[in-house]
Parts: C-alpha cells; sequence; structure tokens
C-alpha cells in the first residue's frame, strides 16, 4: 500500500531492473544449493539452520541500520524511511506481539520450510521451485474462499492453468527428481503434496502478516518471526533429527544459504514491494523455475529439459502472470488501510 505522502525512493531508472534481476538470481540459486544440501543433510535440519542464519543477518542488518540513522548528520531530507529510535521501538512493538509472533513464524517459517525443503529431498529443487511459484494462485484462492475477495474471470482463468501445468510438469519430470532421490512414485506423490503445503502455508502468512503487522516496517517485524522460526526448527531438529551426521562442509552451506542468499531475498522484496508493488515482486519469481531446471542440468545433476517440460514451465508462469495481473480490488484497499484482511 502506497500513500499519496510517501516519499519518493531514490534512485535511477536501472534500480528496479537490478534489484529484480539480484532477486531472480539468489532465490534461483538458494533452491540449488537447497536441493544440493538436502541430498547429503536431514531436510529439517537445513530449515533450521537457515533460518537461524537468516535470523543472525537480519538482525545484524537492523541493529546497523538503527545505528545509522541515529548518528548525527546523517539524516537527508527527503529520504524514505525511519529514524533510529523509531525502528527501535517497532521492533519491540513487534516482539511484544506474542501470539501473532508465534503464529507467523509457525506459517511462514516452521511449516514453509518443512514442508519445501522435505519436499526438496523428494522430489527435487526444480519441482518445488515451481509448486512455490503457485504462491500467488493460492492466495487468490484462500482470499476467495475465507476472506471474501472476488475473482475475475482473468484470475480463475490464470489459476486453473497454473495449477494444471504445476500437476502436469510434476508427471512429466518429478518423476525423474523422485528417482534421483531414491523416493519412487510414493515419494513423489508425497513431495508434491509437503511442498503444497508449505506453499499454501506460506500464503496464509501472507494474509495473517497483513492483518496482524500492518502498522509496522518489514525490517522491524522481521526479527521476531524469524527469531521464532528459528526456536520451533531449532527445538524439531534436536528433538527427531540425529545431528552428528552433518559435516562441517553442509553447515558451512547452510549458513552460506540463510545469510547469503535468504536474508537478502527478504530486503530486496520488501524494497521492490516498496517501489512497484506486491504484485509486480510475484512476478519477478515466474523466471526461477526455469532458472533451477537449466542450473541443474548445467550444473549436471538432471538430464536436459525436454520440449514438453519447457512448454509446462512456460505455462505454468503464463498462468501465475495472469492471476496476479489486473488492477487491485477496491475492497482490498479499504481493508488494507483498515489493518485488516
Amino acid at each position: 500500500m502506497t500513500s499519496a505522502a510517501e516519499p519518493r525512493r531514490e534512485g535511477g531508472k536501472l534500480v528496479v531492473p537490478a534489484l529484480s534481476t539480484l532477486m531472480a538470481l539468489l532465490l534461483a540459486t538458494g533452491w540449488l544449493l537447497s536441493g544440493h544440501l538436502v541430498s547429503d543433510a536431514p531436510a529439517l535440519a537445513v530449515a533450521a539452520g537457515r533460518t537461524a542464519a537468516s535470523f543472525v543477518t537480519i538482525s545484524l542488518v537492523v541493529a546497523l541500520t538503527s545505528r545509522g540513522r541515529s548518528e548525527p548528520g546523517r539524516s537527508e531530507p527527503g529520504r524514505s524511511g525511519r529514524r533510529g529510535s523509531d525502528l527501535r521501538a517497532e521492533v519491540r512493538i513487534a516482539a511484544s506481539r506474542r501470539r501473532a509472533v508465534v503464529l507467523l513464524s509457525f506459517l511462514g517459517f516452521f511449516v514453509y520450510y518443512s514442508g519445501t525443503l522435505l519436499g526438496t529431498s523428494r522430489i527435487g529443487a526444480s519441482q518445488v521451485g515451481l509448486i512455490v511459484s503457485l504462491l500467488p494462485c493460492l492466495t487468490f484462492l484462500i482470499g476467495i474462499a475465507t476472506f471474501g475477495e472476488k475473482s475475475t474471470l482473468r484470475k480463475a482463468s490464470g489459476t486453473l492453468l497454473a495449477v494444471a501445468a504445476a500437476i502436469g510438469y510434476a508427471v512429466a519430470d518429478g518423476a525423474a527428481g523422485a528417482e534421483k532421490a531414491g523416493s519412487g512414485h510414493g515419494g513423489l506423490v508425497i513431495g508434491v503434496l509437503l511442498a503444497l503445503g508449505g506453499t499454501l502455508s506460506y500464503a496464509l502468512y501472507g494474509y495473517v502478516y497483513r492483518w496482524r503487522m500492518p502498522d509496522l516496517s518489514p525490517l522491524a517485524s522481521l526479527p521476531a518471526i524469524t527469531g521464532g522460526g528459528t526456536v520451533m526448527l531449532g527445538l524439531a531438529t534436536v528433538l527427531f533429527v540425529p545431528l552428528g551426521g552433518i559435516g562441517l562442509s553442509s553447515w558451512a552451506g547452510i549458513a552460506l544459504l540463510g545469510a547469503v542468499l535468504t536474508a537478502p531475498v527478504f530486503v530486496i522484496s520488501h524494497e521492490l514491494i516498496l517501489r512497484k508493488g506486491p504484485l509486480f515482486t510475484s512476478s519477478v519469481a515466474l523466471i526461477v523455475p526455469f532458472l533451477v531446471r537449466l542450473g541443474e542440468w548445467t550444473l549436471g545433476w538432471a538430464t536436459a529439459p525436454g520440449p514438453l517440460v519447457l512448454v509446462l514451465i512456460f505455462l505454468c508462469a503464463a498462468g501465475v502472470w495472469l492471476t496476479v495481473g489486473g488492477p487491485a480490488r477496491p475492497v482490498l484497499r479499504t481493508r488494507l488501510k483498515q489493518g485488516t484482511p
């Protein structure tokens, strides 16, 4: 949501294309590294370590940002953003909303990362990446079923096209990923369900976040939410995962995944939302399944994608684009201003 009084974001015409390209590359690289890591380490351990590294990185960014904005002479007229004292106050407010933090941590990190990474260990990164790209479609369906949002022919057609193409892709190319992971056809079904469950949870997370944290900047609320996710995933990992077999190189890769590939995506995505809106930001991820599939082929982790696979990925991307396209409905804008979903 933007306001008429919101300051103009700084930067030239190349800022948005540069941020969009960087975000897509970080997402694709993150999925490739996730697929490699879950082949050597338990998926829950990867999820917990990734979230913990993201929490530490984002917390450091908040601390440094607060300090920089609090220093005399650092404030610039017309520059967007809050003063350091305001940001620290918002961080405390977010942490005080314990029920919201617990729910958001559970939906957006515990269920999402557990589902998608466990799914990746069974069917492969490119297949899970394509399922995650259905996020705008699932958000659209949840809005209709639960929050009274109205449908349009374009959005309904796009959702049906994207879901059908994703299912076709899972059947056409997912079997190879499941066979490589040694999970067979049963593992294919379980992997798809896990990834869908994680993506559905993240779609719910978006609505809950918009409902419970509408008055706080994302940078202020993320430390508490990622911290809660770290605790949940950490406890599950300690209780259910044998950690003795995880090598130092795997832990280093998990730290790299969280600190270098995951945390920056949060910062970049929120900057793009401020500049271009959430629908544009969602559309940036449409190229990611292509990049992941081509990356797996380039690295020798999978065979070259056939024409059918490429067509299905393209159709899925087209369906998601149809779903996220079009102007926002006035009722949704009104509810956002009121802080309700």
